[in-house]
């Protein structure tokens, strides 16, 4: 598998993190985030969730925080769109996705996967398609009933100290979860696990994504 590293002298990275829920920016790219925040610059993160209202945005509030914990990194906007709703609501979204581009200039994107079964899963990738036309956007999964997962072709090494980390975070930051039969450690573990073996090269977790268009420069 051929490896593609990020340049370490080039300027810090501006990432932007979408995510419907509360909880699903940290299921799909915890332990990607954590492992360029301890290896490359990066100068700041917007974090995006669109359907997060009382105690799950102060969840959503909380947990991004907490796992952020460089000061002046991090950008939250919570906003309060319907759960589950969001397609229905889609003028509206539509409309803030607009005002994101307007506003921000991400180097890299992490968002939905476009085939995730879940409605507002599929709204989200969507509109940053739509959106973000000049953009490396990175496709996160979220394990779920509808088995849905797909074959992703990009792979990040999550050390096995960071992976630890993302699964201890999120039992702890999100306690309205918990009682949901697939939210445990062993799925979360057992996801990066699996990625680990698809990754190759003695990989033992990693987090994967769907990339679906980049352009590689300084080739021939």
């Amino acid at each position: 598998m051929l490896p593609l590293l990020l340049p370490h002298d080039a300027r810090p990275l501006r990432l932007l993190c979408i995510g419907a829920h509360s909880d699903d920016i940290e299921i799909g790219c915890a332990g990607t985030l954590l492992g360029l925040l301890a290896t490359t610059q990066v100068e700041v993160i917007d974090w995006v969730v669109l359907a997060a209202r009382n105690s799950r945005a102060a969840e959503a509030r909380a947990s991004a925080e907490a796992l952020i914990d460089e000061p002046g990194i991090l950008r939250l906007a919570i906003n309060e769109f319907r759960d589950g709703f969001l397609p229905f609501e889609g003028a509206a979204v539509k409309e803030y996705f607009e005002e994101l581009a307007r506003s921000i200039k991400p180097d890299v994107i992490f968002t939905h996967y476009r085939q995730d079964r879940h409605q507002d899963h599929r709204l989200v990738s969507d509109l940053t398609w739509n959106t973000f036309r000049n953009h490396l956007i990175l496709e996160y999964e979220i394990p779920k009933y509808d088995g849905d997962l797909g074959q992703p072709n990009c792979f990040v090494p999550v050390p096995a100290g960071l992976a630890d980390r993302k699964v201890n975070h999120l039992m702890s930051a999100f306690a309205s979860q918990r009682d949901k039969r697939w939210f445990t450690p062993s799925t979360f573990h057992g996801l990066m696990r699996l990625r680990g073996i698809e990754a190759g090269d003695g990989v033992e977790f990693a987090e994967a994504f769907h990339a679906r268009k980049w352009l590689m420069r300084g080739t021939p």
